[in-house]
């Protein structure tokens, strides 16, 4: 790579892209508190504001002063069971508070959070555990039999097991055997007398957070509180939030993804807010939620927006203070006809949006289309429209052979060069080689920034269809096919072809009601797009799917060959 080169591509990209970023929010990030440990601020709310609610769970509010006791005295405990910095704790739990206790705790002692998917069956916790090194776990009773289940396998030597509403209204305990060695209930940990606050190393490493590939083992991302400090910071300003307490979370994403991460613990301690943490998604409490509580923000698919849209009590629905509704499009597309069913029901006020560009190995928030979406143009635009990059980031988009900026509207692979970038992949320096490079993440995803210096993703290089050496983007066809009126969901996979090299396949479902054949909506779809484009279609009635909510394309790659040789 040229640095001459991309210094000056870079140039005439922050001139663009200030020409277009919304009035209010800086190009350069700026610390609500200073940079200090995430720890810390939960200290400074709890003595400027100690009865403001951090967390509200199933009925009862923790405040910032019972929060600090809590982590202080769950951080006096580690130390006692001899964590020390550096030493990997795992995290096992699903949302609760005592997941932000945990974490916040850790953090403290300058131990290193491993958040572990509390789905996950023995083989991929035993992995988890092992690659880690984690010797202390914290975990819910029903998961305890899976912990003891891989104890033989992993380095295991003392396990935190707490009820799932322990922190709830009901406060219940957990269920524990009449016998365990290394196992300790909850309650006695938090009753240790606390560990002092020590200065906190911003750049040490503070937490391993798991890629979810669906191919090759997860890897371990590096991070630490710097990441977390400047992922919270940039978004917020990237929004024109600060910290007033007014950032108020309802998040039933899981907080072990690092992006509930982001929305349910950072942001909302780090910015004096609350998190309004659900087990679960429930239409009918998050709506009893969002006006209980004030909520600010969310993040939801696009299903749970309109399943809140169905719910008879919406129109008696206080929602004036949910001003940035957030959605991801795993299954069904964000499109304006939902956007606008939406703003009809809460208000001008309420745009919801795709919430943005970004993963695990940057800490998931690295461009945004936060204010840019007057005339829809972000969802009439190419898929995905991700705007433009948060203060104090980078995005470029080069060609992935020479590793050179292509010219605007062109596509290449997505670069992104920021301050959370992951330091490495854990004990793994062959991929962290490969994607870390001269200062640079290479995403391995596609994507062009147009005129308007604006990023839009177009997916990941591997899963491009190439026919007859034309490029086939799959998000591209996916959202071409869910603007015919009957298509509710589509998945586009490739499919090996003897003389095309590729063909796309789309697996389609229908709006309820509605009648299509496959050939019908391939004819439609000749009209919709370039023919090399034109997918073989087959109507479904459900995709297979992730524990996580995504749709499960190895699989339908494999049906997708049956298809293309079928005819």
């Amino acid at each position: 790579m040229d640095t001459q080169t991309m210094d000056a591509y870079l140039r005439d990209l922050r001139a663009r892209q200030e020409a277009v970023r919304p009035a209010g929010t800086p190009s350069t990030v700026s610390y609500p508190l200073g940079e200090q440990g995430i720890p810390e601020h939960v200290t400074h709310w709890a003595h400027t504001v100690p009865d403001r609610a951090a967390v509200v769970f199933e009925g009862r509010t923790t405040t910032y002063r019972e929060l600090d006791a809590l982590i202080a005295r769950l951080a006096g405990w580690l130390r006692s069971e001899g964590v020390r910095p550096g030493d990997r704790v795992a995290v096992h739990l699903p949302n609760t508070p005592q997941f932000l206790v945990s974490m916040m705790a850790i953090l403290r002692v300058g131990a290193v959070h491993v958040p572990v998917n509390p789905m996950f069956q023995a083989a991929e916790l035993a992995y988890e555990l092992t690659d880690s090194g984690a010797e202390l776990v914290i975990t819910v009773d029903r998961l305890l039999p899976l912990v003891e289940q891989v104890r033989a396998q992993a380095p295991i030597r003392q396990v935190l097991v707490t009820g799932p509403e322990e922190l709830a209204a009901s406060g219940t305990g957990p269920v524990l055997p009449a016998e365990g060695a290394g196992i300790t209930p909850w309650s006695v940990a938090v009753a240790h007398p606390p560990a002092p606050q020590h200065p906190t190393d911003l750049d040490a490493l503070a937490a391993l957070n798991y890629t979810g590939g669906t191919t090759g083992l997860p890897k371990g991302c590096e991070h630490t509180q710097r990441h977390m400090l400047y992922t919270t910071a940039s978004s917020a300003n990237a929004m024109g939030r600060g910290a007033d307490g007014g950032f108020v979370a309802l998040c039933y994403i899981p907080v072990f993804w690092i992006a509930g991460e982001n929305l349910g613990i950072l942001s909302p301690l780090v910015l004096g807010g609350t998190s309004v943490l659900m087990p679960r998604w429930d239409a009918a409490r998050a709506l009893d939620l969002i006006g209980r509580h004030r909520v600010s923000t969310m993040v939801g698919t696009v299903e749970n927006y309109l399943e809140l849209l169905d719910r008879p009590e919406l129109a008696d629905t206080d929602l004036s203070s949910l001003d940035d509704p957030m959605a991801v499009s795993f299954v069904r597309k964000l499109s304006p006809e939902v956007r606008h069913r939406w703003l009809a029901a809460a208000g001008p006020h309420s745009v919801l949006r795709e919430g943005a560009y970004g993963m695990t190995e940057t800490h998931t928030f690295d461009a945004t289309p936060y204010g840019l979406a007057g005339d829809d143009r972000d969802l009439l635009a190419e898929p995905v429209f991700c705007g433009v990059p948060v203060p104090g980031t980078d995005i470029a988009v080069v060609s992935f052979e020479t590793g050179e900026p292509v010219p605007l509207g062109e596509v290449g692979e997505i670069l992104v060069r920021s301050p959370s970038v992951m330091t490495g992949y854990w004990q793994n320096p062959e991929a962290t080689a490969g994607q870390l490079r001269d200062g640079w993440l290479h995403t391995g995803d596609n994507g062009r920034i147009g005129e308007d210096g604006c990023l839009r993703y177009l997916g990941r290089d591997k899963d491009m269809i190439k026919v007859k050496g034309m490029s086939v983007f799959p998000a591209e066809v996916e959202l071409l096919l869910t603007r015919h009126p009957s298509v509710r969901t589509a998945a586009v996979v490739p499919a090996e072809h003897a003389s095309k090299g590729q063909v796309p396949v789309a697996f389609v479902s229908l709006e309820p009601g509605a009648v299509l054949g496959a050939e019908e909506l391939e004819g439609w779809a000749r009209s919709a797009m370039a023919s090399y484009k034109v997918p073989l279609v087959r109507i479904v009635g459900e995709f297979p799917m992730t524990a996580t909510g995504k749709i499960r394309k190895v699989e339908l790659t494999e049906r997708a060959q049956r298809v293309a040789e079928a005819g």
